[in-house]
């Protein structure tokens, strides 16, 4: 059974890796809707057209994050990025084919998807919460992205794993409750297609499913598979950054030492991350976001010890920071674990 609360730094961002299935659905959603120009438009920015996406696995992360932009300004209709995921299929899922053949439940299935981002594709950490009769999905927007475009992510990925479920199971699986933090709206497509309750105005974007549905076996015939399908790395500049960061830390090196150990002039080291929809401050604070929720949800360290830990000296400069990362002070987050310390 997936734990009570469980924290996934799932967050993927400009040239780290993304299931190239994804990429392909997208892309033949944008010609179904806005027809074959606007497709060419697409390929066109990316640098990659549909023959090319037939013989790669993987694609970038801001390949993906553009279509799924474009379709959502030119579109203009909130529904859209369910829309988008109910549209695919399980046929699609090429690389993650092998993997899913090996599952007997839709609960498999789900942890699968929280502990394999990079071949499941995310753009986003996650609380993941048991409650007494089902699972909450909380999106935790570490990255900081612009909140429309995460809104759009959020219904994307309700409707394709829904979706997806339902031709997994044969089964009309609904969903519980949808929390979105946006405004009030007609949400009369998104319950019909969905099952769940809506609610507007929220804190966080959040998605909850009966554990009665979680049960349900996998029925789906899949091909027989030998072996499953390698997932193979690329060099990704943000995960060199990243990992550069985290070797530091809590130390963080000023953007010109960084630049320095990298190779690179610090003018080079901003435009290479601009390029890649990402900054040198924004890669910073997810590090530190993404430790400060470890170290609360673990319940181990009061609020002085986890801002030190951090690099704070002072206490309340870290609550400020947090609350600007999140949304929230950290004792929001201790009490969603039972925890008392942080506040």
């Amino acid at each position: 059974m997936l734990q009570r609360v469980d924290y996934k730094t799932n967050l993927m961002v400009g040239d780290q890796t993304y299931p190239a299935f994804e990429l392909r659905n997208i892309l033949d959603f944008i010609a179904m809707e806005l027809g074959e120009s606007a497709l060419q438009k697409v390929c066109a920015h990316i640098g990659v057209g549909q023959a090319e996406l037939n013989h790669c696995q993987f694609v970038y992360v801001w390949q993906v994050e553009y279509a799924m932009e474009f379709l959502r300004m030119r579109v203009g209709n909130p529904d859209i990025g369910t829309k988008l995921g109910l549209s695919y299929r399980v046929s699609s899922l090429d690389v993650l084919l092998p993997h899913l053949a090996q599952l007997t439940s839709l609960q498999a299935c789900l942890q699968f998807v929280l502990n394999h981002p990079r071949l499941v594709g995310s753009f986003t950490d996650t609380l993941v919460r048991f409650e007494e009769d089902g699972i909450c999905i909380r999106w935790l927007n570490t990255g900081r992205i612009d909140k429309a475009q995460y809104g759009f992510q959020f219904l994307h990925s309700i409707g394709s794993l829904l979706g997806l479920a339902r031709e997994l199971t044969g089964e009309a699986i609904m969903l519980k409750q949808i929390n979105l933090a946006e405004p009030v709206r007609d949400s009369r497509f998104l319950s019909e297609a969905t099952g769940a309750q809506v609610q507007f105005n929220c804190e966080y974007y959040e998605w909850s499913i009966s554990l009665n549905y979680l049960s349900l076996a996998i029925n789906y015939p899949f091909p027989a598979y030998t072996e499953n399908t390698a997932y193979v790395s690329t060099t990704s500049f943000i995960e060199t950054v990243l990992a550069a960061i985290r070797e530091h830390f809590p130390q963080v090196l000023h953007l010109d030492d960084m630049a320095m150990q990298l190779h690179m002039s610090d003018r080079s080291f901003r435009r290479k991350l601009a390029q890649l929809g990402s900054s040198y401050q924004r890669l910073i604070d997810q590090v530190r976001c993404q430790r400060a929720v470890e170290l609360i949800l673990a319940n181990e360290l009061d609020i002085e010890a986890i801002a030190e830990t951090l690099g704070y000296s002072d206490v309340s400069h870290f609550r400020q920071s947090f609350k600007h990362w999140i949304g929230h002070p950290p004792g929001y987050f201790s009490q969603l674990n039972g925890g008392e310390r942080a506040n």
